[in-house]
């Protein structure tokens, strides 16, 4: 990358570490989003049931039914995450799941510190494409956004989550975006009665020390 590439990479990392260090306060929640895909299949032949001494068989053979997508928050701090199961992720569609966030599940805060990567659909054009202008400034004067650097989508806590949502609940065949939302929401209710949080630990120092080299050199 060039120097100023690289001081951006830095600038952006350390930008969201330093905003997971910031101690819990409900009216300014840390919050992380990010998106995924999913390919739906269906069964071609019934599944044979398991009986005494013998499992479950399921054909190899199976069919296409397209994708649908995951629009997954979480508050890495409270525990707490929440799934939107869409059948695509237009701008619309994350305007629409801001909106929820804002609302339904954060009518009292301030302000929600939204960690993000930098997709194209991840800003407030999108809440202006969906709403009315007085409704999307509304919503975006309640947003303190901070973006991950490009290929640095690693360090968004949410793609952590995504990553065990699908080991822990799309690791199957699934055939339906309605059959997927059950499934998801099934998982969320679980997961958020354990409260579950992830443990993190790439503090500024470490970030410092293990990207040395991606921070550009102030020596003349």
């Amino acid at each position: 990358m060039p120097p100023d590439a690289d001081a951006e990479f830095v600038w952006r990392i350390e930008d969201v570490i330093q905003t997971y260090q910031l101690p819990y306060d409900p009216r300014f929640p840390v919050v992380c989003f990010d998106e995924a895909c999913q390919q739906l299949f269906g069964e071609v032949r019934p599944r044979h049931r398991a009986g005494p001494g013998r499992p479950t068989r399921v054909d190899s053979e199976y069919e296409r039914q397209g994708v649908c997508h995951q629009l997954l928050f979480c508050e890495p701090l409270r525990g707490w995450r929440h799934v939107r199961v869409s059948e695509r992720r237009t701008r619309k569609d994350y305007a629409a799941a801001v909106k929820d966030l804002l609302e339904v599940y954060y009518p009292k805060a301030t302000k929600v510190r939204l960690v993000q990567d930098n997709l194209n659909t991840h800003d407030g054009a999108s809440l202006y494409e969906a709403f009315a202008p007085e409704v999307a400034r509304r919503l975006l004067d309640r947003i303190e956004s901070h973006y991950t650097p490009k290929h640095g989508s690693w360090v968004n806590m949410a793609e952590t989550e995504i990553n065990i949502m699908k080991k822990q609940c799309l690791d199957r065949r699934l055939e339906s975006q309605t059959r997927m939302a059950a499934e998801v929401a099934a998982w969320e209710k679980r997961r958020n009665a354990q409260k579950a949080c992830i443990h993190w630990t790439f503090t500024l120092a470490a970030a410092r020390q293990k990207l040395r080299k991606c921070y550009p050199s102030n020596e003349d």
